[in-house]
């Protein structure tokens, strides 16, 4: 099964070695998940993550962009060759998305799952990190 991870799960994950979201980025990969992931989400992970003063400042910029390259090596890498008008309020909800569709991807891992509620329409169900944890069997 796939799944798209939003970015604000990836800030929670590198701000803090507590709870679902570190716990969720650290199991990656996961048996019988695949992350997917599309150039524009990839561009949009380094460009929130390399935001001065997001993140803590043991974290340097090459251990960022080195994540996420990680992030890409385990990642299926999912063209979009389509783009509709917006569907959600928020335009970089509509990315994510549109990403989880074209990769028959299942669930979208976010913590603004009430941006997702009309995504059951697409087959595709927004979760938290700790609910895709449990839904994926691992222990957090």
């Amino acid at each position: 099964m796939r799944f798209v991870l939003d970015t604000n799960v990836l800030v929670s994950a590198l701000r803090s070695t507590q709870g679902a979201s570190f716990a969720l980025v650290s199991a990656l990969p996961i048996a019988n998940w695949q992350l997917v992931l599309s150039v524009p989400v990839y561009l949009e992970y380094q460009d929130v993550l390399l935001r001065p003063g997001l993140l803590p400042l043991s974290l340097s910029r090459s251990d960022i962009v080195d994540s996420c390259r990680f992030l890409a090596s385990i990642a299926h890498a999912q063209d979009i060759h389509f783009h509709w008008p917006a569907f959600l309020a928020d335009p970089k909800d509509d990315m994510l998305l549109e990403l989880a569709v074209a990769a028959n991807a299942t669930h979208i891992v976010t913590h603004n799952t009430r941006h997702f509620t009309a995504t059951g329409s697409f087959g595709v169900s927004a979760l938290a990190p700790a609910a895709f944890l449990r839904l994926a069997g691992v222990n957090s």
